[in-house]
């Protein structure tokens, strides 16, 4: 009998722990925690979530049936006008909990635009948490210090860059934003001045608990907050207890340094590659970085768009990835694997390259939850910026794919490697993102620009933990851009697939390169549309116009 107590009782705290751990409370503390673990993001999501997105796109974009998919005027569209204690206040967002802000971006353009009042209410009280200038919360580091606060590029004008908040603001029952501001003036399709936003949110289920934010909360959590900047700004990982598995090799074409990685329930941690070739511009390309775990390959891209510096060295550092001056490149995305993995470096190239690599591996607590690292890569070469036959109302756009997967997963970011031939903006285009078969996607925005954290099309450099542009030469004339977005929390799980998708919008009717870079976690049933491109990495890169564009008039 008091064997049958005992068992009963102890079965009784096992399921207590086990279901303590299932059901932790979301508060702004595990955010800042999750938000700095690398490996959290190899297991799908405990406890769920999904990702949306309130943003001022066009209200004209429906379907991709009906016209208006294509609708560009972005900006000052707002989800209803109310009028609080007097005061004519936008709302922006409005949503019920449980759930979380994961990212807030803005832009403005106009008199006025950007002398607004933001406010935040949670929980459906009365009075905001937080009512001040958008751009002291947004940027200005009244919440937060840099990079949980940022506007970028450093080097553009105040007031035309991109203003980013990552500090995430949970709330356990509903929120809602307006924007107060005595400069908008909307009759009909007439809207100033122009006001952008893209409002990434996570909804958890219902019955979540969720500690709501404020500023008690804030002021709590405040030695966080101040580890999390620090810790986001020093992104290199260290393990006294990985190991370190290192090669170098002059690879004739065709050749390959291959890294084989055997282990019970281990995960790469780290990866560093750095070539030498006399054309370093093709080697970037040409070179290509592939790896299977557990006999399922889930990457292939070229070495340059895998560590985020396109085909030429452009020094960079985020969270998950970093190109030095003297062309080291450098990847601290956690790739687990549970018996085996092969890393390879194949010269696809007519020159010989030297590479020299080194990859840092440890122990992985591999569970039902775990998911394989994917990287996949394709480029348009050579694409029409417009349809052959434009709507008669001119409208010449259309979709180009970044990825879609089947399976269940986490998108964690991606990247885009252009070469634009005009003296135009080629990224007009919003990013459209359907998640488990959705008709309408639950991520659409506002431009390229803005999905990448910057604004106004501008093409000064800048690096930041989970967004970078290491060049911006062809945004508004003949040459390369590179733009990349790593997620963190705004990393989007799906169940059954994704579809990610964005505009190819420019100002321009051209012919451009516009390669395309996905990152992204998934379990080993998935599939992925994007298959391995090796006679596209063998074409000469595009250093000029005249590498796309002949210089002779074609006599065709």
């Amino acid at each position: 009998m008091k064997n049958n107590v005992l068992f009963t009782i102890l079965s009784f705290c096992v399921l207590a722990i086990l279901f303590s751990c299932t059901n932790e409370k979301v508060t702004l503390e595990t955010l800042l925690e999750e938000m700095t673990d690398r490996e959290a993001f190899t297991y799908f999501p405990e406890p769920a979530y999904t990702i949306k997105q309130f943003s001022s796109y066009d209200r004209k974009s429906l379907s991709p049936e009906k016209n208006g998919w294509f609708a560009n005027r972005d900006y000052t569209h707002f989800i209803r006008e109310e009028t609080i204690e007097g005061r004519c206040e936008f709302v922006l967002f409005d949503s019920e909990g449980p759930g979380g802000i994961v990212r807030f971006w803005m832009t403005f353009a106009g008199q006025g635009a950007s002398e607004g009042t933001l406010r935040i209410y949670i929980d459906n009280g009365e009075e905001p948490v937080i009512a001040d200038s958008v751009l002291k919360i947004l940027s200005g580091g009244l919440l937060a210090g840099e990079p949980l606060s940022a506007s970028v590029s450093p080097e553009t004008e105040y007031q035309r860059r991109g203003h980013n908040l990552y500090l995430p603001l949970p709330y356990a029952e509903h929120c809602m934003i307006t924007y107060e501001c005595n400069a908008i003036e909307i009759n009909g399709d007439k809207r100033r001045p122009s006001i952008y936003y893209n409002i990434n949110y996570r909804t958890y289920a219902k019955g979540t608990e969720v500690e709501s934010f404020s500023t008690k909360v804030l002021t709590g959590a405040k030695p966080l907050v101040e580890k999390t900047c620090k810790t986001l700004l020093r992104p290199d990982f260290t393990d006294e207890k990985a190991e370190t598995h290192s090669g170098s090799k002059i690879l004739k074409p065709g050749d390959h340094l291959t890294f084989e990685l055997k282990g019970k329930n281990k995960a790469i941690r780290k990866i560093l590659v750095k070539l030498a070739a006399e054309n370093m511009n093709q080697a970037l390309r040409s070179t290509v970085l592939s790896s299977s775990f557990d006999g399922n390959q889930t990457i292939w891209a070229p070495v340059g768009e895998f560590f985020g510096t396109g085909y030429q060295l452009f020094p960079s550092k985020t969270w998950y990835s970093a190109v030095s001056v003297d062309g080291q490149m450098t990847a601290w995305w956690v790739m687990p694997y549970q018996n085996n993995c092969t890393v390879k470096l194949t010269n696809y190239g007519e020159q010989e390259v030297e590479v020299n690599a080194e990859i840092n591996t440890a122990d992985y607590n591999w569970k039902k939850s775990s998911m394989y690292f994917g990287v996949s890569w394709h480029e348009h070469h050579r694409i029409h910026s417009a349809k052959p036959d434009p709507a008669q109302d001119g409208d010449w756009h259309f979709d180009v794919n970044y990825v879609n997967l089947e399976g269940q997963g986490l998108y964690v970011g991606d990247a885009l490697t252009v070469f634009n031939t005009a003296d135009a903006w080629w990224g007009e285009g919003d990013e459209k993102i359907f998640v488990d078969g959705e008709a309408f996607p639950s991520c659409i925005g506002t431009g390229t620009e803005d999905y990448y954290g910057y604004a106004w099309c501008r093409p000064e450099k800048f690096s930041h933990p989970f967004i970078a542009q290491p060049t911006g030469a062809g945004n508004f004339h003949p040459g390369m851009t590179v733009n990349m977005r790593y997620r963190s929390l705004d990393a989007i799980p799906f169940t059954s697939g994704i579809q990610s998708d964005i505009e190819l919008w420019h100002w321009a009717q051209t012919i451009m390169n516009y390669a395309m870079t996905s990152y992204w976690y998934a379990k080993p049933s998935f599939t992925c549309n994007i298959k391995p491109d090796v006679e596209t990495v063998k074409i000469p890169v595009a250093l000029k116009r005249s590498d796309i564009y002949p210089p002779v008039v074609d006599e065709d």
